[in-house]
């Protein structure tokens, strides 16, 4: 199963990374979102993504106009007509993520490989949007942040998933310089499983003032050895997402461990997501 055209559906954080890293292997690819500017926005933060990386000398000025060139803004999803492979990348959210499966389902071509980017929602779920015949090519597609510089690709096998589809997003990863792992269709998957009640211990410990988010983050990076402290590296992946996914997981196993840290829904219910707004568990300089 060739894959020489694809779309991208969201072209946000996710989104964008992702259609750079398909383009990047010389593919085409269209970056979709339902308002054209956003799509537009998207392909712009490629360009300037790319600007770094000719800047410091790690690509030629030709080989980034090449690679954006390949890359078509649109709000036109009819454009699925002729790909091999679709990417979900949209917000994490059930209602949202189906409706946009099953306008898909009508407008793609019957061979083309369904890949959701969902990080803790289940595929079957998801694959439950579209035609029973199509399933088969119907997999998670979970990249990690930010995209172009993180190697792991956890690829979710749905029940119908076929043997060939998971061949074909090996062999897509291995062009893309990513390492695969494979999930059974559980909450969170592998990776989330173990990250977000690590997460969340940190939150709480917080919370019962064991110690300041300061202090839990350098324990991590210096005790432990990991590059980002738990609450910056929470503050980075959005709290909003990370509230997202506890839930998933708190719904699915019914544990004490997986319930989300009630620091962390105030926060989010105060518009405090990290990073992104500039408050988080830690601020940050805003521009």
């Amino acid at each position: 199963m060739t894959i020489e055209f694809a779309l991208v559906a969201g072209a946000g954080l996710m989104g964008h990374g992702i259609a750079q890293s398909l383009a990047a292997t010389g593919r085409s690819v269209v970056l979709y979102e339902p308002d054209l500017g956003r799509a537009t926005a998207g392909r712009d933060r490629i360009a300037t993504n790319l600007e770094r990386s000719v800047a410091k000398g790690r690509l030629t000025a030709e080989d980034r106009d090449a690679l954006v060139a390949r890359i078509e803004a649109t709000d036109d999803l009819g454009r699925a007509a002729g790909v091999e492979l679709v990417v979900e990348a949209v917000f994490e959210d059930i209602a949202v993520k189906t409706t946009l499966w099953a306008e898909l389902d009508r407008r793609a071509p019957a061979g083309a490989i369904f890949a959701s980017n969902t990080s803790s929602i289940s595929i079957d779920t998801l694959a439950a949007a579209v035609a029973a015949p199509r399933r088969t090519h119907f997999a998670g597609m979970h990249f990690f942040s930010p995209v172009a510089v993180m190697p792991l690709i956890e690829l979710i096998r749905g029940s119908a998933t076929s043997d060939e589809t998971e061949t074909a997003i090996r062999a897509l990863a291995a062009d893309m310089g990513k390492q695969v792992i494979v999930s059974a269709d559980r909450p969170g998957f592998i990776v989330n499983r173990i990250l977000l009640p690590f997460l969340g211990e940190s939150m709480r410990a917080l919370e019962e003032g064991l110690g300041s988010a300061d202090d839990i983050d350098t324990g991590a990076k210096v005790g432990l050895n990991h590059p980002m402290g738990p609450l910056e590296l929470a503050d980075f992946i959005g709290l909003d997402v990370c509230l997202g996914i506890m839930r998933v997981l708190h719904d699915g196993f019914d544990q004490a461990h997986f319930a989300p840290p009630r620091v962390l829904v105030e926060l989010v219910e105060a518009g405090h997501l990290g990073q992104k707004t500039g408050r988080g568990f830690h601020t940050y300089p805003r521009g």
